[in-house]
């Protein structure tokens, strides 16, 4: 966790950012009532602090080609520090599978994958993912709708000071 200290207007920035990270110095320090150098001054920090990690254009999956994104639930042959490794170094390497997470329940990690169609998931489940040897088993979730796709983060209030 970040040591960074931020205030009301690092977090009025944050919640701008991740509403339009496109949005100009000069507009973001009208918005936040600061001139343009202390405002840019701040971001810099923020980015230097790995409060902003990066900047991304949010695509629409099927506009581009992928109409189907699944959840799998992988579990690993064992739980040893080398089958995690080389499990994470394949995965890394490939495209489809937008999203890892080491989880606890059911399973050891969950993935997000994205495909053209169910032949060509059906293909990346047979030829590429189920090929992986630390690979146990794999159940597969197919999302039908999505109703909420959010990016943006919650931002914390800072905590009260006591005796206020």
């Amino acid at each position: 966790m970040s040591n960074y200290k931020f205030d009301s207007i690092d977090r009025h920035i944050l919640e701008i950012l991740q509403e339009n990270a496109k949005i100009t110095n000069a507009q973001l320090s009208k918005e936040i009532g600061l001139s343009p150098a202390p405002t840019l001054e701040r971001v810099k920090k923020l980015e230097n602090a790995n409060v902003i990690s990066s900047y991304h254009a949010k695509l629409n999956p099927q506009e581009i080609g992928l109409g189907v994104s699944t959840f799998i639930t992988v579990t690993l042959v064992g739980h040893k520090a080398e089958y995690i490794d080389r499990f994470v170094k394949r995965i890394n390497e490939i495209p489809e599978v937008v999203e890892c997470h080491h989880i606890t329940g059911q399973g050891d990690f969950m993935l997000k994958v994205v495909a053209q169609d169910i032949s060509s998931y059906q293909k990346l489940i047979l030829e590429v993912i189920s090929e992986i040897p630390e690979i146990d088993d794999i159940q597969s979730i197919i999302i039908l709708s999505t109703f909420k796709d959010s990016k943006v983060m919650p931002i914390p209030a800072a905590p009260k000071a006591i005796g206020a």
